[in-house]
């Protein structure tokens, strides 16, 4: 899930937003202002934008919502005929495990429902009803109430790195940072939505706690203005790991291909692995995907 928007030199437009929550793809089309010195471009009364803008890809990875069914539920019969259940007896719930789409539903007896994993809001209801009619097949008097969104997660990552010191002297009211406890910066954002950012020094931020995607998309264009007069450029080191990085996820995505030896050496050598060590993760992954196959 990618939404790919252009950030200004100076700022971001909230102008032409286009979402499309069918699809899963969160569009935000934006035009930006080129400024020379004070002087703006117009042509024809309409300001041309800059050739060189960035282009950010916000993933989402998480959308946490919750629901209630409005009658109680008994879980040792919910883990007796349930399909894909785990009772956990210590924690008072039980799971349930979906795979179209591939998401968790922790259910308690009081009726809560809370569902995680999927990767769109769509994809978040969807799951949601399928639970409420599983448990209505097992014999539950089941209403699905008080649906919501509680919670998006997704990152981003900066097409330059951020001198996260300065930029916390910069903004003390709203960011802390503690280089001993964690090596990001937190941001928090209250308006027009509540939440919180996790900036780090190589350009990459999560935002988290936000209450929708719009929420998440609006939270990147209100840091980006932010971030860029602390930015830094990368070494070429640093882009050749990205771009490893990169495709490693990529193959991830896309299913089981194991990656390129020279890919594989460099990630070892910056994370400080010998062969030996590189050798023995990868027979880890490869029993891992033996036993995927299995299952």
């Amino acid at each position: 899930m990618a939404t790919t928007f252009e950030a200004a030199k100076n700022g971001i437009l909230t102008n032409g937003n286009h979402v499309d929550l069918t699809s899963g793809h969160y569009n935000l089309e934006q035009d930006a202002i080129k400024e020379a010195e004070g002087t703006k471009e117009m042509t024809n009364g309409v300001q041309e934008p800059d050739e060189d803008v960035p282009e950010i890809d916000i993933e989402i990875s998480n959308v946490v919502c919750s629901f209630s069914v409005r009658c109680h539920l008994n879980l040792r019969e919910i883990a007796l005929k349930g399909t894909n259940v785990e009772f956990k007896r210590d924690q008072g719930m039980v799971t349930m495990k979906l795979r179209r789409p591939y998401t968790t539903a922790s259910i308690w007896s009081s009726g809560k429902v809370t569902v995680t994993g999927a990767t769109t809001e769509p994809c978040a209801r969807i799951a949601a009803r399928r639970v409420a009619r599983q448990l209505q097949r097992i014999g539950f008097n089941t209403k699905f109430a008080n649906y919501r969104v509680v919670n998006v997660l997704g990152s981003c990552v900066m097409p330059f790195n951020i001198k996260i010191a300065p930029f916390s002297e910069q903004y003390r009211s709203q960011a802390s940072y503690e280089p001993e406890l964690h090596p990001g910066v937190t941001f928090r954002i209250n308006k027009p939505y509540r939440a919180t950012l996790k900036i780090f020094s190589t350009g990459s931020i999560t935002i988290t706690g936000a209450p929708s995607v719009l929420a998440v998309q609006s939270a990147v264009e209100q840091i980006f203005p932010l971030v860029q007069p602390f930015r830094s450029e990368r070494t070429a080191a640093q882009i050749e790991r990205m771009k490893n990085r990169a495709e490693l996820k990529r193959l991830k995505t896309v299913g089981y291909n194991k990656p390129s030896k020279k890919i594989k050496q460099e990630l070892n050598s910056e994370d400080g692995l010998d062969e030996e060590e590189a050798e023995d993760e990868d027979e880890e992954e490869d029993d891992d995907v033996l036993s995927d196959e299995i299952d």
